[in-house]
């Protein structure tokens, strides 16, 4: 598995809102391994700015708890496969699980 994630955070954690995030954790995979992790600022918060924004970085999936529907639709216009429902913890352990097949997600934890 060859692919970059990237998962919002907030203090080193999955953000429970993906629009308020400080940082995005960007996980590079190759051969199902870990080969870099960068953060970065997203720009100011603006309705359907972070999809372009993730997409310019090369991202391929992104992790998330909660996203509201647009940017979901804008995700999935860019080619951007998103797994919702995804429980705050470290970044590194949550690629860890995406890559082994263990994550567990569950439905979008936003409601617009």
């Amino acid at each position: 598995m060859d692919l970059k994630l990237a998962i919002p955070t907030n203090q080193g954690l999955l953000c429970d809102h993906f629009g308020h995030c400080e940082k995005f954790a960007i996980i590079e995979v190759k051969d199902n391994q870990i080969i870099k992790e960068e953060f970065a600022v997203p720009p100011n918060h603006q309705p359907g700015i972070y999809p372009g924004f993730l997409k310019d970085l090369g991202v391929d999936v992104v992790l998330a708890a909660g996203m509201g529907s647009r940017a979901l639709q804008l995700f999935d216009g860019l080619g951007i496969k998103v797994c919702t429902g995804v429980r705050s913890a470290p970044t590194r352990l949550l690629a860890e699980e995406y890559i082994e097949g263990k994550l567990v997600s569950s439905s979008n934890l936003c409601d617009h």
